[in-house]
């Protein structure tokens, strides 16, 4: 986006998690689309800069280091309210998925990383941007949570219990931060992303296939979500999961 075709600044600013490529990024290009500012964060120092690049620098900072590190949360709504004044929105996108197999084999030390990631970190930077700014001025949280919370998810049994966590962690926070701030989640199926690409390298047109609407998410799609869901269209909508699967779970039903 060229600095002449930018939309005039909104006033309105978020902090992104997990932010400097896939979902997370598809999130910020949304946001900046429309003319908020973003802080970005994520493990890697190097792509977020690139990010923030892609950005641009007058709409974009990032803060990088690890989701569930609390000094980490804390320092990244530190950054988002020095270089913006106000954090109106969180998006917590940060996630991880480390493991592949039955349950019955699920090492613990493995789940309680995927918890601490998935979920914990979650509820961490939704407490700092409450104190650091929403429960005064209020503002919208959104978590991007996944189809595999909705529904027995084979092989990815840890990811999926996480993030059914999160869908009731978002109802949670729904009840406890309204009428301020509406919490709301979001649960896709599977996006083209390096996250997910296990789940369709090497057999996309197939895995598509399996998909009413005939392809696989891309960021925009969630992105296009988190935008509706911060915005004032949403005003009346709290403790919601919006589903955005291309139709994948309408092949549940008998027949």
């Amino acid at each position: 986006m060229t600095s002449s075709a930018r939309p005039e600044l909104s006033g309105k600013v978020a902090l992104i998690t997990g932010a400097s490529r896939g979902i997370g990024y598809g999130v910020a290009e949304a946001l900046v689309a429309r003319g908020d500012r973003v802080c970005l964060t994520g493990r890697g120092e190097d792509a977020l800069k690139e990010a923030v690049e892609r950005l641009g620098a007058d709409r974009a900072v990032y803060v990088a280091g690890k989701a569930h590190d609390e000094a980490h949360q804390a320092l990244a709504v530190e950054r988002t309210m020095e270089a913006f004044g106000r954090v109106d929105f969180l998006v917590n996108n940060a996630g991880t998925n480390p493991v592949f197999g039955p349950i019955a084999d699920l090492d613990l030390d493995v789940a309680r990383k995927v918890f601490e990631t998935n979920v914990v970190s979650a509820l961490g930077f939704a407490q700092k941007t409450w104190h650091a700014w929403q429960k005064d001025h209020g503002g919208a949280i959104v978590n991007i949570a996944s189809v595999a919370g909705l529904s027995a998810s084979p092989f990815i049994g840890a990811y999926g219990i996480s993030k059914a966590a999160m869908i009731n962690l978002t109802v949670q926070l729904a009840h406890e931060f309204a009428p301020r701030v509406r919490v709301n989640a979001i649960a896709p199926a599977v996006v083209k992303t390096k996250f997910a690409q296990a789940l369709y390298e090497g057999r996309e047109a197939e895995a598509a296939a399996a998909y009413p609407l005939g392809r696989l998410g891309v960021p925009a799609d969630i992105g296009g979500a988190a935008a509706f869901l911060t915005s004032e269209q949403s005003d009346w909508v709290t403790g919601q999961t919006l589903v955005v699967d291309g139709g994948i779970f309408l092949n549940a039903g008998v027949g």
